[in-house]
């Protein structure tokens, strides 16, 4: 059943250990660093129960129960358009700055779940348990964080080699024993569970074994705790003047496992490097996983967009040339965004147990150049400023003592002061602040190192002989029709012989 704000808010109230600052976390629900980010995605909860949106954001079960929209196993092309129309609605309500929120992860446990065969390849237990735990959270509709890579301590060695990556060091009747580090939990202060799969590339090899599993336990677990980076927000940072950093900090973490028992129902993928591996890719997951951030993505785009398109008309600089197309360009991301979504659904396929995939090569063009596009999107927000994001008060001016003067001399052409201070403190955080950096190397990474993906697509992109072949058949018959020419031309130079 799809929870409210007030249901998640509860069940962040636990025994989890969150450390900042050198100090625990005892309840982050009430800790300021961290309070109105769980009060933001508690939001997204209580829009599941709004009664003009519910039937956008939910979906009926066979059983009769009614879960978000995130969890649908899609059977049509219609099916992920609502998905897709409901990932948009949330990700709108925060500008598509919350890459990590719950949906995200929904849809990454609904992929598995529906290919729960292919778990069931290292054991026919592993492929029972994926599926059981896909219907336990969409019954229970709880947010997860997940982690895919080890520490950043030695990259030259393999991860065997290494003795801070989260390895299998244990087996018991009960389950096996993790100790050992990951990184990025995204989310973890807020999530319920953490999913932890496979990280990079595993060789084939017995002493990879131990670093390949996929499992997911509560956040609340014995031994499994998380260090935080520190909160962006500036210490006494309000939320007017820091819209974003204040309100959408998703936080990231390292997870250390300090022995950790992970029951064997929670097990996904067990010592199996080569199911490891291919896990994202042969599930058919990926492509679902794709379609959903290419959906963040777009919100996002929009909502730089309609930051440049207000910045022009608060301070009269529509009519400039350059200015025009510099919102061109993010025009054409938009659109290109849009576009590649819309051709994965249309161009749908065949997916597990009856299920439909969005097109793989419309989303990886998403995917490849988004981490382009994105830092240039910024860029654009701080050019149309310029000066003026440096100089813009403090939301508290416009109820000082010089009011007077901060309304008189802050105001823009189309907007008093209070409206454009509003407009550029938002502009400032979305482009200049230290939120504003963390997403956009949130960007640059966030699918993976993008030289690796571009190498990737280029070995694996499927049209490769189709469209070789097509120059040499263009090739071909240009020299049919040369040959035909000459064949022509010797003809009417016999012709004229004997004539002659």
């Amino acid at each position: 059943m799809t929870r409210t704000g007030r249901q998640y808010l509860d069940s962040l109230r636990d025994d989890r250990e969150i450390w900042i600052d050198g100090e625990r976390v005892r309840d982050v629900t009430i800790d300021p660093r961290f309070k109105p980010v769980a009060e933001s995605i508690a939001e997204l909860y209580d829009m599941q129960h709004d009664p003009k949106l519910q039937d956008k954001l939910t979906f009926l079960t066979s059983e009769g129960e009614r879960v978000g929209l995130s969890y649908i196993e899609p059977k049509s092309e219609s099916d992920l358009v609502r998905r897709r129309q409901m990932v948009k609605a949330w990700m709108d309500w925060t500008g598509g700055m919350m890459g990590r929120s719950p949906d995200f992860m929904n849809v990454h446990m609904t992929g598995f779940g529906s290919a729960h065969e292919y778990f069931a390849r290292g054991g026919e237990r592993f492929g029972k348990n994926i599926r059981a735990y896909y219907e336990h959270l969409r019954k229970n509709d709880l947010a997860l964080t997940h982690t895919l890579i080890n520490p950043q301590t030695d990259r030259s060695k393999p991860v065997h080699q290494q003795n801070t990556a989260a390895a299998i060091v244990k087996e018991t009747d009960a389950g096996i024993v993790i100790h050992g580090a990951r990184m990025i939990a995204t989310l973890a202060p807020f999530s319920n569970d953490i999913a932890v799969f496979p990280s990079t590339f595993l060789q084939l090899s017995d002493e990879a074994k131990p670093y390949a599993f996929a499992f997911s336990i509560p956040v609340e677990t014995k031994g499994l705790r998380f260090i935080c980076r520190p909160a962006i927000t500036p210490t006494g940072g309000s939320v007017p003047d820091y819209p974003f950093s204040a309100r959408l900090d998703e936080m990231d973490c390292v997870a250390i496992f300090d022995n950790v028992l992970v029951p064997w129902e929670r097990v996904f993928i067990h010592q199996q490097p080569k199911l490891g591996n291919g896990m994202f890719a042969e599930t058919g997951t990926m492509n679902q996983i794709m379609h959903q951030f290419a959906t963040k993505n777009l919100a996002k785009a929009e909502f730089l967009l309609g930051v440049a398109l207000n910045m022009a008309d608060a301070v009269g600089i529509g009519g400039f040339q350059h200015v025009q197309n510099h919102i061109h360009d993010m025009i054409n991301t938009v659109e290109l965004v849009r576009s590649c979504i819309r051709a994965s659904e249309v161009d749908c396929v065949p997916g597990p147990n009856g299920t439909v995939l969005p097109a793989e090569q419309p989303l990886l063009t998403v995917r490849t150049l988004f981490p382009q596009f994105y830092p240039k999107l910024v860029e654009i927000i701080q050019i149309l400023g310029a000066s003026g994001l440096v100089m813009v008060p403090s939301h508290e001016e416009l109820t000082g003592e010089r009011a007077e003067d901060v309304n008189r001399y802050y105001q823009g052409a189309t907007i008093p002061a209070d409206k454009r201070i509003q407009l550029f403190r938002i502009a400032w955080d979305v482009s200049c602040s230290s939120f504003a950096g963390r997403q956009t190397l949130y960007e640059r990474y966030f699918s993976g190192d993008p030289w690796r993906l571009a190498m990737l697509r280029y070995q694996n992109y499927p049209r490769q002989q189709e469209l070789k072949q097509r120059v040499w058949d263009f090739a071909n018959r240009t020299a049919e029709w040369d040959k035909r020419d000459q064949q022509k031309a010797e003809a009417g130079r016999e012709k004229n012989h004997v004539t002659a």
